[in-house]
């Protein structure tokens, strides 16, 4: 615990972190040590056993299997003694799929503000998100400017302006209806003018087989790149860890079109299936930047792959 001014403990990352994915743990670590507790010895029939557990916690088909393979190679060759040795070769196999997505590439030229454009569909914490980021790149001593181009829904508008408010950003926007590319276009025009760090560019969360919010977001991104070039410098998407695979299948379609660079996963404290970030980092081959853990400004954590899986197997 970290000391607050008022003497009240602030949890630190990895405790946030272990709070977060107590459910998970239940069902994942937990019942591994159930499986275990029937058997001396670890066989291909044990291993069968586990299939249910893996997929239970929503690491997906095609993950667990993968993991699975693994291990009975080494089960048919009597290599794993007990239960401690079998999840820390499944934490190895997981933090190999966590650590496979690729690196962040692109990077904001010297001088120029960084543009991070956020996606996704209503209800899966958007706005809320971008507010926490906003929140998150102040605590670093950044200066953001968040742009509300999500102009076909009124209330998107009004929440990013109390986000602002909430955290000392200010807000670029439009009538509601109004065009997403001219409120970019203003944005980005006056970060470059007060040398801001960072843009959030909110977009319409409208479902993703709406044709006319792909062409949206195309214009969007010409739009910053006759501006400022290279961007924008990151596309994040935002899930919500408690549609698990349902959500996975909605952002294959998504990424498809968008152009996504990351995820944000939301709500990770409220599901007992966050094996999802595997099976995110698997399937859709993209890094995971951000969870959130609660409610709070602060409660949005930088996804860090060792912490997560240490917090997986290790209780609070």
């Amino acid at each position: 615990m970290i000391q607050t001014l008022f003497g009240t403990p602030e949890p630190t990352f990895m405790e946030k972190m272990k709070e977060a994915v107590t459910r998970t743990r239940e069902n994942l670590s937990g019942r591994i040590d159930e499986v275990m507790a029937f058997t001396k010895q670890i066989d291909r029939s044990t291993l069968d056993d586990l299939e249910a557990v893996l997929i239970g916690a929503d690491l997906g088909t095609k993950t667990t299997n993968e993991i699975l393979d693994g291990l009975r190679e080494k089960a048919d060759r009597k290599q794993i003694k007990d239960a401690a040795e079998l999840k820390q070769l499944i934490k190895q196999q997981i933090l190999e799929i966590l650590n496979s997505a690729p690196p962040r590439s692109e990077k904001p030229l010297r001088g120029e503000p960084e543009i991070v454009m956020v996606v996704g569909v209503n209800g899966t914490g958007k706005t809320t998100t971008i507010g926490k980021l906003a929140h998150a790149l102040r605590s670093e001593g950044k200066t953001v400017l968040l742009c509300a181009a999500d102009t076909f829904r009124a209330a998107a508008i009004e929440q990013l302006e109390i986000w602002g408010s909430r955290t000392g950003v200010e807000v670029i926007k439009t009538k509601p209806g109004g065009d997403p590319a001219a409120v970019l276009f203003d944005a980005l025009n006056a970060a470059k003018a007060r040398h801001t760090d960072s843009v959030i560019v909110d977009t319409a969360g409208r479902l993703h087989t709406k044709t006319n919010l792909m062409s949206e977001l195309e214009k969007m991104k010409r739009t910053a790149q006759r501006i400022v070039p290279g961007a924008p410098h990151e596309v994040l998407l935002v899930m919500d860890a408690t549609t698990g695979q349902n959500g996975l299948q909605q952002a294959k379609l998504f990424t498809e079109s968008a152009g996504v660079t990351g995820i944000v996963l939301t709500k990770l404290d409220g599901t007992a299936k966050g094996g999802v970030v595997v099976a995110i980092s698997r399937e859709l081959g993209l890094p995971v930047r951000y969870v959130g853990v609660g409610e709070k400004a602060n409660d949005l954590l930088p996804f860090n792959a060792q912490n997560f899986v240490d917090s997986l197997f290790e209780a609070a």
